[in-house]
């Protein structure tokens, strides 16, 4: 998905926002926005992608604040919130596809832009995709013998994994994280600290701290895994902005809200729809 005009403000408020969590030095901060900003001028053309330009402006404010990971404390809130509210709403979600969908849909609701009070709110809500693939898309998971599934922010993994069981009925499902720290991203290392590792079964990473996956980057492990996966499960906006710039396969679904209008407009849905399509 190429850049929209909106998406010049998104990358703004993410400048501010990630140099205010690096660091309370005033001037490591305002370099570390001076330095962003100039990146985000000179990259925002109309055939780039915004996560490229994520990924370049996570990188300079990491490198001028020395701070290799601004979100943890974020991250580690969203873990709690979500840990703390999965026993609840599991028991409102039966143990089949459909459900196992919506329940790990509710957790992408969690957004860095937002206080946890609303997410909360929102991840109680009930799912009801404005766009249905999953009965297309079981029907492929029966004939499938490898499903990469992308992961998204920290505290969905407690929501993701009744669906990486479920799916792991019919296939070998690869679970694939970022390899360091990048916004509030699920990385390795959370992974490991949830002590959910082994509940997973197999868990690689991207081999890039990278919001979304920017293929050039990309590690050579993950790229084999890619192309020789029958299907890609991407959980979030960010996975959707980078796959949908590929050909459609019929391998491609996506599970996520919509939570901006640039990719609601991009999926044709309104603004906070949930969306299970498979491309």
């Amino acid at each position: 998905m190429k850049l929209a005009p909106g998406c010049y403000e998104c990358l703004r408020r993410l400048i501010s926002q990630a140099a205010e969590l690096a660091t309370d030095d005033t001037s490591l901060k305002q370099s570390a926005i001076k330095k962003a900003m100039k990146i985000l001028d000179d990259e925002f053309y109309g055939s780039q992608l915004s996560i490229v330009i994520a990924t370049k402006i996570h990188k300079v404010v990491r490198e001028v604040t020395h701070n290799p990971d601004p979100y943890r404390a974020m991250k580690e809130r969203e873990m709690t919130l979500a840990g703390e509210l999965y026993p609840e709403l599991r028991s409102r979600y039966k143990d089949d596809l459909r459900d196992c969908l919506q329940l790990a849909a509710a957790a992408n609701a969690i957004d860095f832009f937002r206080e946890p009070g609303s997410i909360k709110e929102d991840i109680r809500e009930p799912v009801s995709f404005v766009v249905d693939d999953s009965e297309q898309f079981e029907a492929k998971l029966k004939d499938a013998g490898k499903v990469l599934y992308l992961a998204d922010n920290a505290g969905e993994l407690y929501f993701d994994l009744p669906l990486v069981k479920w799916m792991n009925q019919f296939a070998q499902v690869i679970y694939v994280v970022k390899p360091s720290p990048v916004q509030n991203d699920l990385t390795l290392e959370d992974v490991r600290r949830s002590g959910l590792e082994g509940e997973f079964g197999k868990v690689i990473t991207t081999g890039i701290a990278s919001p979304g996956i920017v293929f050039s980057l990309a590690s050579a492990r993950f790229k084999r895994e890619f192309e020789s996966a029958d299907l890609i499960f991407a959980k979030g906006m960010g996975h959707y902005e980078a796959l949908s710039e590929l050909s459609p396969e019929g391998k491609f679904f996506y599970c996520l809200k919509a939570k901006c209008q640039p990719v609601a407009d991009s999926l044709g849905v309104p603004v906070n729809s949930y969306v299970a399509m498979l491309q």
